[in-house]
């Protein structure tokens, strides 16, 4: 027989030895938080101070409601009494299947509770865990209609662990989804979760589900997943979870979420303002739900051109009114008498596209042409912290979004994302400036086709994406890296940043590039195959080459000039048996 925890359980929930502690959920895109994770913490010595463990014994004990009650109240009135300032952001709440089915969480778990602490139901998200106890799905999936019904968001937990399933999200259509952070582990070594993770996010993007990664511990997995376009995301690299909730992450860590942004923004031709749904929104003319159902549609004859009303309830928009359907609505013999004194409340559709004003114009387009034939061309609403701010038609949407693709498309590399020759082009260009100084460097990997020609083209990109995903993480804020091809690279960038630079991507390359071998081969050091003469030869494992030049924009009088220093130093630094980095002042 295993231990009796009863004991215990009875002590922490009788003493309330239970405190709160906060972590944040931080935009990728602007580095600001969207909300808080609540965990729950044991205060006293006991052996159920894990919390996984102290949930697993309570639920054994038939002491679940219990405990799961004492968590909510404390983290709730902790909210209440020490930092009512923050009460703006979304709380993450994780909840057990088997208390969000039970009949007393939902008669008691109300608006009308919830304001006694001075929190809406739309600040709250049910992070929904402990899959597998799902015992009656159907109960399960009425239940979370309700709440949705009510304005409450809903979360899954650990999407990716053994117990998630796809059924699971397709049936109840969450709000967020929420990466284990096993998935997130290694993904700058660019093996299968970097597949599976772009997999979720475009669902995710078609599905109008916000994608939030958790466990982030390295500024390599960071930059991965902002590169890959995941919106969200918390772990011990943007703050640990702490009792005091904090208004901001670390100026440092923010800095680097912004600059990674204004990079990327910037060196694809494109400006981070305009990529924004924002950019294209219209404010346009509003009714209110009790607006007779015959004057909407005198609203409509008289103004032509209006395809559609927006229907708004104190600055939040509760459906839309689109023409065409009304006019089916009405039709028919007794059509337009049964409704025309009737609230536009009881016509309007209220499953509606609705995007916060800083979401991408081209991941809206995704989420429109996702939806069914019918809403095919039904406008797009768009918010602004919750608040009507305007509508975006078809139209405009895919012309913008259109546009974009174009413009990635011109000035990006399609394997890594990173700029292409043509925005190489001009950044060696600005450095030619006759007062600027400048260092440049030309980097590609040492045996690169070798490993090819063995391990395989796919094996290959995944090396070249983990040498683009280094080259990001070490590259100083504000400064530039492009992929020419292949496996070359070039870096321009301050001439102090120049050494350190090389060494940190040359050390970190050689460390997680062996990933990339068999255990056989990384044993060796070695690898066997055909030279190009078709001789079968040893070859050492992949490392970086790297010629630099530090410089002046006088130095050189034309581009050519440059281009053709940088490729007689590329040829002398894999030369160079003892360092693969050659840096020369000009």
């Amino acid at each position: 027989m295993g231990q009796d925890f009863r004991p215990e359980l009875d002590k922490i929930i009788k003493g309330r030895h239970i405190k709160t502690v906060f972590q944040p959920i931080v935009s990728l895109r602007s580095g600001n938080i969207l909300g808080y994770e609540a965990l729950s913490r044991v205060t006293c010595a006991s052996p159920l101070s894990n919390s996984e463990l102290l949930f697993r014994e309570a639920g054994k004990c038939g002491r679940l409601w219990e405990l799961d009650s004492l968590c909510r109240s404390i983290t709730l009135h902790t909210i209440k009494d020490k930092y009512p300032e923050y009460r703006d952001r979304r709380l993450f709440l994780n909840i057990n299947p088997v208390i969000l089915n039970s009949d007393p969480f939902r008669f008691t778990f109300t608006r009308q509770y919830l304001r006694q602490f001075g929190i809406e139901p739309n600040q709250i998200v049910f992070e929904i865990t402990e899959r597998n106890s799902i015992s009656d799905a159907n109960q399960f999936i009425e239940s979370i209609t309700h709440f949705k019904s009510e304005e409450f968001y809903i979360a899954i937990d650990d999407a990716g662990s053994m117990y998630s399933g796809l059924n699971l999200i397709n049936d109840i259509h969450p709000h967020y989804i929420k990466l284990d952070r096993r998935l997130i582990q290694d993904i700058d070594l660019g093996k299968l979760n970097f597949a599976l993770i772009k997999g979720l996010i475009e669902f995710c993007r078609l599905s109008n589900i916000h994608l939030i990664a958790e466990g982030i511990e390295t500024q390599s997995e960071l930059m991965i997943l902002m590169d890959l376009g995941v919106p969200y995301a918390q772990g011990y690299l943007l703050q640990k979870p702490e009792e005091q909730i904090k208004p901001a992450i670390d100026p440092v860590i923010k800095k680097l979420i912004t600059d990674h942004n204004k990079w990327k923004n910037n060196t694809l031709g494109y400006s981070n303002t305009n990529s924004y749904i924002s950019n294209i929104c219209l404010p346009t003319e509003t009714i209110s739900k009790d607006m007779e159902v015959g004057e909407v549609w005198d609203k409509f004859k008289t103004n032509p051109d209006v395809s559609g009303f927006c229907v708004v309830e104190e600055g939040r928009a509760i459906g839309i009114v689109i023409k065409s359907n009304l006019a089916l609505q009405i039709s028919g013999r007794f059509g337009f008498s049964l409704y025309q004194n009737q609230p536009i409340s009881r016509l309007m559709d209220t499953e509606f596209i609705s995007v916060d004003y800083r979401m991408p114009i081209n991941e809206v387009s995704g989420a429109a042409m996702a939806r069914p034939q019918e809403k095919l061309y039904d406008f797009i609403v768009v918010h602004k912290k919750g608040s009507y701010l305007g509508t975006v038609t078809i139209k405009n949407l895919l012309e913008k979004a259109t546009e974009i693709e174009v413009s990635e498309a011109k000035y990006e590399n399609p394997l890594t994302g990173l700029p292409g020759n043509l925005v190489i082009e001009q950044k060696m260009k600005q450095c030619l400036s006759p007062r600027k100084t400048f260092g440049i460097l030309y980097l590609d990997i040492n045996h690169f086709k070798e490993y090819n020609d063995v391990y395989g083209f796919e094996n290959g990109d995944c090396v070249i994406k983990l040498l683009a995903n280094i080259l990001l993480t070490h590259l100083p804020p504000g400064q530039f890296v492009g992929h020419v091809g292949g496996d070359d690279f070039v870096a321009i960038l301050d001439k102090e940043d120049l050494t350190g630079f090389c060494s940190q991507v040359s050390t970190e390359f050689q460390e997680k590039v062996l990933e990339h071998y068999n255990s056989s081969d990384r044993e060796k050091g070695y690898i066997i195959t055909e030279n190009r003469w078709g001789v079968i030869e040893k070859f050492a494992l992949m490392t970086v080459a790297v010629a630099g030049i530090s410089a002046s924009g006088q130095d050189f009088a034309t581009m050519i000039d440059l281009t053709e220093k940088l490729a007689r130093l590329k040829k002398e630094s894999k030369k160079l048996k003892d360092s693969n980095c050659l840096l020369i002042q000009a």
